[in-house]
């Protein structure tokens, strides 16, 4: 069971690092590839770093490439990989299991709104990789909200870590806004170096 393999956190520290991943707008026609931007942060307050790596759009390699990119890093002292969703580059989802494996970190996927899981499941039927991305959105199961604001909620997926520990990150971590630091910078990061200057809801 995903539980028994939990990382123990015995107190969250508030400069906890953490990781940030999202991907820059990219073009469905024509581009093959999009980044990936990962911030590096100390909780949700010190920005410490930047990565990037690229996916294939529509591909299946963005656990591999979002590991590289981790173990690859000068960033050693990284406690948590947080995802701006389960797919990067269209359809190229992450298998956050074989991520957690890969990396020896836990894995918190953001999810902002509820996904409407049977219009997944009529997206993705008639497409090559569907077996793929069929295993990808069970091993991430169903995400469980986090208030992150009075009120307000987003949704979150993970693995590697217990509910309890994950939900004390993500609002340690969402000090300016709704979703966590490090998700909202590397979406202004990726956004802005392909457009010319940030864009869309961060």
């Amino acid at each position: 069971m995903k539980n028994k393999r939990n990382v123990k956190f015995y107190r969250i520290k508030e400069e906890i690092r953490i990781l940030g991943v999202d991907d820059a707008p990219f073009d469905l026609y024509s581009d093959k590839k999009t980044m990936l931007v990962g911030a590096v942060f100390r909780g949700g307050n010190w920005l410490d770093g930047i990565l990037k790596t690229e996916v294939l759009v529509d591909g299946t390699d963005s656990t591999e490439r979002i590991a590289e990119m981790v173990n690859d890093s000068k960033f050693k002292d990284l406690r948590i990989i947080m995802l701006d969703g389960l797919s990067f580059g269209g359809f190229n989802l992450v298998d956050i299991e074989k991520l957690f494996k890969k990396t020896n970190l836990p894995v918190i996927v953001i999810v902002r709104h509820m996904p409407d899981f049977k219009a997944i499941e009529n997206a993705i039927k008639n497409l090559k990789n569907k077996r793929f991305y069929s295993k990808c959105i069970k091993k991430a199961g169903k995400p469980e909200g986090v208030e992150t604001r009075p009120g307000k909620f987003i949704y979150i997926q993970h693995h590697g870590i217990s509910f309890k520990d994950a939900e004390e990150i993500v609002k340690l971590s969402s000090t300016r806004s709704l979703i966590p630091e490090p998700i909202r910078v590397a979406h202004l990061i990726a956004s802005g170096i392909v457009l010319g200057e940030s864009r869309g809801g961060a």
